[in-house]
């Protein structure tokens, strides 16, 4: 089977994702093209079976923004006709399903049929896709797209809710590498942060207002003053200066340290007691899915998809958006037993396990060859 995977190559978790999915499929013998305006970050170096497409955009003194989606659907063309592609696999719905569809109908023209799945990840439904200016275009998509999944249960009905579509939506969960979670040193590590004596928090986000990482501090300062401890912020966005001038407000620059971003966070996941995701809103919960992976606790709140991944009382816990003080009592009682903290590490670890990379990809590959 020859896949094409049309994706946004930046950290988001529908860039590491779609990747990481890429990646898995060519291990098992699958050729894989991808195809975006740059190599998406996750990629690495030379892999069998993979190939990238790059999708050049240039600048037309008549425009006053790139035509992307032209662009990349042309390319889409041309890869598909030139590697004799047998499906497309689009994650996001802007601009990627209606560029897939335009290309589809162009291939049409040529004697080319070809099936694309779209993938909805979140944002593309949760935020842009309820601006009113792309609602016809969305469920125009959903509705040409051969078969659309979705990344949680969550994410599923909110598409019903918010766009007309009859289209049955798989849910396909994100997945996680489980091989990938240990690691050599971590004493040496842990020690260039916290005391031995010290239990570690992180969150790890790209610090925009959804993920209310202030409330993170917040937390964190009723977590600290009864239980001295780090915490690590892994990332960067818009609302870092704010984040820095509250952790001085509160006086905890020395409890606080920000690691900026990390390509790889398992090396941080691997050395933290308890990772927090206060997020008012998260279609999935990616970023807890890889700390459980790593035998992390998970203290976050109850929106969205997070449920389907972290169970209350057993994996972390979970509570309402904002609610900072049953967050830190909750980080608390895990902290202040160390048998405890270890039925919950176990606890996270085994749940990351239903998301097995081999269990997810094996459920796109069913439906691929269904659609061919």
């Amino acid at each position: 089977m020859k896949i094409g995977i049309v994706l946004y190559p930046t950290y988001g978790g529908s860039g590491v994702m779609a990747t990481e999915l890429g990646k898995k499929l060519a291990s098992k013998g699958y050729e894989i093209h991808f195809i975006t305006y740059s190599q998406p970050v996750r990629l690495g170096g030379l892999t069998k079976n993979v190939y990238y497409h790059e999708v050049a955009v240039s600048d037309y003194p008549l425009f006053d923004y790139a035509p992307y989606e032209t662009v990349l659907a042309s390319k889409m063309v041309e890869v598909v006709k030139r590697e004799n592609l047998d499906i497309l696999h689009v994650h996001y719905a802007i601009p990627h399903a209606s560029a897939a569809f335009m290309a589809q109908q162009i291939l049409v023209s040529d004697n080319i049929d070809i099936p694309f799945v779209t993938t909805l990840h979140g944002t593309d439904i949760t935020l842009v896709g309820r601006d009113p200016s792309f609602e016809p275009v969305i469920t125009f998509c959903l509705n040409q797209s051969n078969a659309v999944t979705a990344v949680s249960e969550s994410l599923k009905m909110d598409t019903y809710l918010h766009f007309s579509t009859k289209r049955e939506i798989h849910v396909i969960p994100n997945f996680v590498r489980q091989q990938e979670s240990r690691f050599n040193n971590l004493e040496e590590v842990r020690s260039n942060y916290a005391n031995d004596d010290e239990p570690i928090l992180c969150h790890i986000s790209n610090f925009r207002k959804v993920k209310r990482v202030g409330d993170v501090l917040r937390m964190f300062a009723l977590v600290n003053a009864k239980v001295p401890s780090k915490l690590l912020l892994v990332g960067d966005g818009p609302d870092r200066y704010d984040l820095e001038e509250l952790c001085s407000e509160i006086n905890l620059c020395e409890r606080v340290i920000f690691v900026g971003k990390v390509r790889d966070t398992k090396h941080v996941l691997a050395i933290s007691d308890l990772f927090i995701l206060p997020s008012e809103t998260e279609s999935f919960g990616l970023a807890a899915l890889e700390a459980m992976a790593m035998g992390v606790p998970v203290i976050s709140s109850n929106t969205g998809g997070i449920p389907e991944v972290n169970i209350h009382g057993k994996t972390g816990f979970m509570s309402d958006v904002g609610d900072v003080d049953d967050m830190s009592k909750n980080a608390l009682h895990i902290l202040e037993d160390q048998e405890r903290k270890k039925v919950f590490k176990k606890n996270a670890l085994e749940q990351s396990q239903k998301f097995d990379v081999d269990t997810i990809v094996s459920k796109y590959e069913s439906l691929y060859r269904d659609l061919i």
